[in-house]
């Protein structure tokens, strides 16, 4: 670190100079000190408010409204793997290879009124919140079951072990429904995919989107904005399999993209539409593989001149449009899901896995960062995922104009302090990186032996609470700005920032993440912003886990903020200009 220097010295010696909203690391320019900057005249854009959403598929009313009152999302999906084979006339879901490929009733109380996805799209509504629809393009959807007792068990289920033979493990409460693996370890192929499921085309969703426009208005007078193209297509021959067990080409997938987009638009033609939807990181490169990368898959993409599978397939898009005036999609939407150990759905961990999951946000955006997962020794090896950066220049590359879609994401300990931290760091990223629309996964994850190792979202957590410090801070509504500006840290990976103006009311709001277990000093330079002799301040921490709380305001002095920021703690500052602009 620099000796400790006057901070007027400072001033007059360094140019501000900045990098997008986001900045290397560099050393602290006073002993203890670090400098955070912002410009408000560089690089302007609009914030999506789309990208504060969330996924709640099977969340009940109750604490859907508890978490609406709590967050305000902008957009709520319906999404994951039930999604693939979820059958709208008759409400009924096949949960792969989750749970036993079983086909799932409704819910008996809420026969016969409406079906599960009108009334996920009815509380939406309801709320002001956008619906993400997924439909299926696998090729099959749920069928009902007959006969006495059509409710429960015994339910449909892809391998019967009446059917089938022995099995490696069967549902505790229904001992014919096996996971597909006989007891010497072998998958079980062959099966009959009408155990469990109808044969679908384009038609079937075509229908479901008529039904959908007819009942809650087109994409432009209320009714579902979006809607995404099926759930990580590339896994299908894990999560599926028992329908869905070979390979799926890049040709395959392209074509069900193509026309049962074409479906949707049929019957909303301003809908905007998400594709390819694909799981990670190894299937942005190939369509699908047995084991990666498998023989097959390799030779499909050397077929493709060696082209990743998502950029081939943003060119072919790009190339079906101009020849046919047809748009396919109009996010390109992908799950990312951070690799290294212990991060991602994962509990807490010790302190390394702590420091690694703060650490890791930077595979969002930074192009010096080598991932610390196996992922670093994909493609040319010494990989930098640089997610947003990198799906940025596919689009401008081969198909301009695509707004960016992350579907499925997830940093874990999402019930601590850590993961808000992460959080809140994620959310900021996004804006910076012009992120257009984002969903994060909140359901409970188990381990391996079915114990529970994260739980669901629900307003109470830590993760809620860094929702709320961009969507809600006040507890009446309060946001951060919707215009994202300049920033910078002296340690982005110490102390970050975030900022952005309100439109509205032209108030300069600053997120500002203190990732360490120390308090850290720091000079915030506003950048001739024009602001009054005060700064409102927030600040959620581990003080307090179940509240935001107001703190004292900070002065301005000579277009400056002196002050500590608490060890993990996440703070905003509200600072209105002395003439708005």
């Amino acid at each position: 670190m620099f000796t400790k220097i006057h901070i007027q010295h400072i001033r007059q010696m360094f140019i501000l100079c900045f990098l997008l909203c986001i900045s290397s690391s560099h050393p602290a320019l006073a002993a203890g000190v670090l400098r955070l900057s912002i410009n408000p005249r560089a690089a302007r854009h609009s914030i999506s408010p789309f990208i504060y959403g969330i996924n709640t598929y099977g969340m009940d009313d109750r604490q859907f409204a508890s978490l609406n009152q709590a967050i305000k999302p902008s957009v709520v999906r319906w999404g994951g793997n039930t999604t693939t084979r979820y059958n709208w006339e008759n409400d009924f879901y096949n949960t792969g290879n989750d749970y036993y490929y079983e086909n799932i009733p409704p819910d008996r109380s809420q026969l016969p009124h409406n079906s599960t996805s009108d009334r996920f799209v009815q509380r939406n509504q309801k709320a002001g919140i956008q619906s993400l629809i997924t439909v299926p393009l696998i090729g099959w959807v749920a069928k009902a079951k007959t006969g006495a007792n059509p409710l429960e068990h015994p339910y449909n289920c892809g391998f019967k072990v009446s059917i089938y033979g022995a099995q490696q493990s069967t549902d505790l409460y229904d001992s014919d429904c096996g996971n597909g693996i006989r007891l010497d370890g072998s998958p079980i192929t062959g099966n009959n995919p009408t155990d469990t499921s109808i044969a679908i085309q384009p038609d079937f969703v075509r229908r479901w989107v008529t039904h959908l426009v007819s009942k809650f208005g087109n994409s432009s007078d209320g009714g579902v904005r979006f809607y995404g193209l099926d759930n990580e297509p590339g896994i299908w021959r894990e999560t599926h399999r028992d329908v869905f067990p070979g390979y799926l080409s890049y040709q395959e997938l392209l074509k069900r993209n193509i026309d049962y987009a074409a479906a949707i638009r049929q019957s909303d033609p301003n809908a905007k539409i998400l594709g390819p939807v694909q799981d990670g990181w190894t299937r942005y490169f190939y369509s699908s593989y047995g084991k990666y990368p498998d023989a097959t898959a390799e030779a499909d993409r050397n077929n493709h001149n060696g082209m990743p599978f998502v950029a081939w397939y943003l060119k072919q898009l790009h190339t079906h449009e101009q020849k046919t005036g047809q748009r396919t999609i109009d996010y390109f939407d992908l799950h990312y899901y951070p690799q290294a150990t212990g991060v991602s759905l994962s509990p807490i961990g010790n302190s390394t896995t702590q420091a690694l999951r703060l650490r890791s946000t930077r595979s969002l955006w930074d192009s010096s960062y080598v991932d610390e997962s196996w992922i670093k020794d994909t493609e040319n090896g010494n990989t930098a995922v640089q997610l947003l950066p990198r799906m940025r220049n596919w689009v401008n590359q081969y198909y301009p104009g695509l707004k960016l879609g992350i579907t499925e994401y997830n940093w874990g300990a999402i019930d601590t302090m850590n993961g808000a931290l992460a959080q809140a760091d994620v959310l900021g990223i996004f804006g910076c990186e012009n992120v257009g629309l984002a969903t994060f996964w909140g359901a409970a994850a188990y381990d391996k032996n079915g114990n529970k190792i994260q739980p669901e979202l629900t307003a109470d957590l830590p993760i809620a609470f860094a929702f709320r410090m961009y969507r809600n801070y006040d507890g009446g509504g309060g946001k951060f700005g919707d215009t994202s500006i300049s920033a910078s840290s002296t340690n982005q990976g110490q102390l970050a920032i975030y900022a952005a103006q309100r439109s509205q009311d032209g108030v300069l709001t600053l997120m500002i993440i203190n990732k360490s277990n120390t308090a850290l000093s720091s000079t915030i330079n506003l950048g001739g912003f024009p602001a009054g002799k005060n700064a409102q301040y927030y600040r959620y921490s581990p003080a307090n886990l179940k509240s935001i709380v107001k703190q004292a305001d900070l002065s301005i002095s000579n277009g400056a903020i002196n002050h500590k920021f608490a060890a993990q703690s996440i703070n905003l500052l509200i600072i209105s200009g002395s003439t708005n602009r």
